[in-house]
């Protein structure tokens, strides 16, 4: 039996995305009394290994005890913890049904892999102290931010993309 090959179905029409994207957040703000976000997820889960750890130094911490809530349930229990999961197992779902899924790593012509792998490394770390330091991810500080119009989320959001803008010229040539 030969292994077919199935194409990889087209992208989702991004204005379609967009406004599915809208209704995600509205139904957040409606059933969990929220908007969304991602880098919270990340710090209950530094915070619940920190108490596991060092159970006295988590609970002398207001910044851990604000992740970590009300003991009797798991921190790990909150759901931006399974909105995040939702996300890897949605991506993965996305990719398997549109026959996209393959281990690949996206780069240029002009840099390897491992300089690739370098680079985004380093700039998850940059978004990830940004997040912290802004006071939420992207996904919290545009999406959930923006919709309640934040000055300081669409502020963000201009630095963003200003900062992306001005940041493409330097790289652009590793993908060319």
């Amino acid at each position: 039996m030969e292994h077919e090959v199935k194409t990889p179905q087209p992208y989702m029409n991004s204005y379609l995305a967009g406004f599915a994207l809208g209704l995600v957040l509205l139904a957040s703000f409606v059933i969990m009394g929220r908007g969304l976000g991602a880098s919270g997820a990340f710090t209950t889960a530094v915070a619940t290994a920190v108490y596991q750890v060092a159970p006295k130094h988590a609970l002398n911490n207001p910044f851990y005890m604000d992740y970590l809530g009300d003991l009797s349930r798991s921190p790990l229990l909150d759901w931006l913890v399974f909105e995040v999961l939702g996300v890897f197992v949605g991506g993965f779902l996305s990719g398997a049904l549109g026959h996209r899924l393959k281990v690949a790593v996206e780069r240029g012509p002009n840099i390897g892999i491992r300089n690739r792998l370098v680079f985004a490394f380093l700039g998850g770390a940059i978004m990830a102290i940004g997040a912290k330091i802004a006071l939420g991810c992207t996904s919290g500080q545009a999406l959930t931010g923006g919709s309640l119009l934040n000055v300081g989320s669409w502020v963000f959001m201009l630095c963003v993309f200003g900062g992306a803008y001005a940041l493409a010229y330097f790289f652009r040539k590793q993908w060319n």
